[in-house]
């Protein structure tokens, strides 16, 4: 295996699990009030605060099992909502969506000086910022 091959593998690696994290967090942004109070608390401690199964049944009172079943019940739970309502997968489409619209009538700007594109590319500017 070459040094080429073993950084590529190791970038993909570091992508796929950013991935995973941003994922999480999306998932617990849109869904996490669907969650009872322990498992908030217990989510947001392991995934948004980097504590460790240890430590937080340390803190909690409870077994490192305990942390780790209730932790696979709350992805568990939040894949499911998603797959049900499919509000993340609607987020990011629409976002992309926009920053088409946004690039494109960047590129129309360039062309053609006319103040409705500025207004649109001002209102898509604000749906992006508001996503």
């Amino acid at each position: 295996m070459s040094y080429n091959t073993t950084v590529k593998e190791k970038t993909l690696t570091v992508v796929m699990m950013m991935d995973q994290v941003f994922e999480k967090t999306l998932l617990f942004d849109f869904y996490g009030e669907l969650l009872t109070e322990r498992q908030k608390q217990l989510y947001q401690l392991y995934n948004l605060d980097d504590l460790s199964l240890g430590e937080i049944s340390e803190q909690l009172d409870i077994s490192r099992q305990g942390v780790f079943d209730a932790l696979k019940r709350c992805d568990q739970q939040l894949h499911h909502f998603e797959s049900k309502l499919q509000l993340v997968h609607r987020f990011i489409r629409n976002k992309k969506r926009a920053m088409m619209i946004h690039e494109l009538i960047s590129k129309l700007k360039v062309s053609q000086d006319d103040e409705r594109l500025t207004e649109i590319e001002a209102i898509t500017q604000a749906m992006m910022d508001d996503m």
